[in-house]
């Protein structure tokens, strides 16, 4: 099998899974969890969150050349072996699995 690698660069937030903010976001809770679901397959996951980890979106040139034209509305992107596979959502599980050639999607 190859190696998959997944990048997940966030918006700028307190923290990865929402729930400390005013407002609780239920898609952040889930898409940590399938992160962590996806982690145990095999493939190698990278979160970067804008107000902690700002380097990490100015060293990888796809995503800064989209944040120059897109600004901070191409948020969340998701990148997969170096290709981004979505921006401005976060995918589902069964999307994650798909994007990393996973054949079985765990509920």
């Amino acid at each position: 099998m190859q190696s998959s690698e997944l990048e997940v660069f966030d918006l700028a937030m307190c923290c990865s899974t929402g729930v400390c903010g005013a407002e609780v976001d239920p898609r952040l809770g889930q898409f940590a969890a399938d992160l962590e679901w996806i982690a145990t397959q095999g493939v190698r996951v990278s979160r970067y969150n804008l107000a902690r980890e700002p380097e990490a979106f100015v060293r990888n040139v796809r995503v800064r050349d989209l944040m120059g034209r897109w600004g901070t509305s191409c948020l969340p992107l998701v990148v997969h072996n170096d290709e981004v596979v979505t921006k401005g959502r976060y995918p589902s599980r069964s999307q994650l699995a798909a994007i990393a050639g996973l054949s079985q999607v765990a509920p």
